[in-house]
């Protein structure tokens, strides 16, 4: 690495007046090696076909908080308790007092639209109405993470925050097993359910005639002394590809610096569909 900085400062120093920009290529080195080094000791990417692992990378056993990915297993209940009972019912309008930290979540929802604007005041709705025993009950038997929907300590807003940056935690290893269950028809709950969600995750057409299913989060991860971290921000992408007979499955966590729109579910997102197309096309 060295070898190859000096060489580059040699030819910059050759072009005259470029080699006053010596320093800032030295200060742009630096940062991008320790940004890389942070990503990649945050990151995880993992894939998998049949119960077979395809790629697996970084640290894919460690517990986050799901934040908006885990409307899919809301969806999963709601469906399943009849609060939700079709693509596109009930429809809900929004009310002063609800969370409006988007526009869009000023208008009405229902399944689809709050899936694809993850629209955190729908989900709160619907926890609500399952009340926190059959919330409880589900995470449970769905066996989804650490299974504590407790909420912040002493606030006792689990119902409506658990899976906020809070006291709800999976793992990108639990997130596929658990994505796993769903695309086969074996999680507990109604065979309806289970197809009605699916079919909401739907994202997009891939090349290659795949198509793409799964939902993005985007949060604030934890401290070492369990205090949210506010200077950085997790990404969630998590879902899977379908291909005629073949389904491969996968999640993408990062972790990255704050920013005030909260991109780092989009950034996951792109992160993930490269990955996947990289393993589409050598398989």
């Amino acid at each position: 690495m060295n070898k190859v900085i000096s060489k580059c400062f040699g030819i910059v120093k050759s072009m005259g007046w470029f080699y006053k920009m010596k320093k800032w290529v030295v200060f742009l080195i630096t940062a991008l090696s320790a940004n890389t080094i942070a990503w990649a000791n945050n990151n995880c990417f993992i894939a998998k076909e049949n119960g077979a692992m395809l790629k697996q990378e970084g640290k894919c056993t460690e517990r986050h908080s799901p934040c908006s990915t885990f409307k899919i297993a809301i969806s999963l209940m709601g469906f399943d308790k009849g609060i939700l009972t079709d693509k596109t019912h009930p429809e809900w309008s929004f009310k002063e007092g609800y969370n409006d930290w988007l526009d869009v979540w000023k208008q009405p929802h229902n399944p689809t639209t709050w899936i694809q604007h993850s629209c955190v005041w729908y989900s709160q709705l619907i926890t609500q109405k399952l009340g926190m025993e059959q919330f409880k009950h589900y995470i449970q038997v769905l066996n989804y993470g650490n299974q504590d929907v407790s909420g912040d300590k002493g606030m006792n807003n689990g119902l409506a925050r658990a899976w906020l940056s809070g006291s709800l935690q999976i793992s990108p290893q639990e997130q596929v097993e658990f994505l796993s269950k769903l695309t086969q028809n074996k999680l507990p709950v109604s065979h309806f359910s289970m197809q009605m969600t699916h079919d909401l995750l739907f994202v997009e057409n891939l090349p290659g005639d795949w198509k793409l299913y799964g939902k993005t989060g985007s949060g604030n991860p934890f401290k070492a002394d369990g205090s949210r971290n506010m200077d950085k921000q997790l990404g969630w992408f998590v879902g899977w590809i379908e291909k005629g007979p073949r389904t491969v499955l996968f999640a993408q966590y990062i972790e990255d610096d704050a920013t005030p729109d909260y991109l780092t579910g989009k950034q996951a997102r792109e992160i993930a569909k490269q990955k996947l197309m990289q393993l589409t096309q050598s398989n």
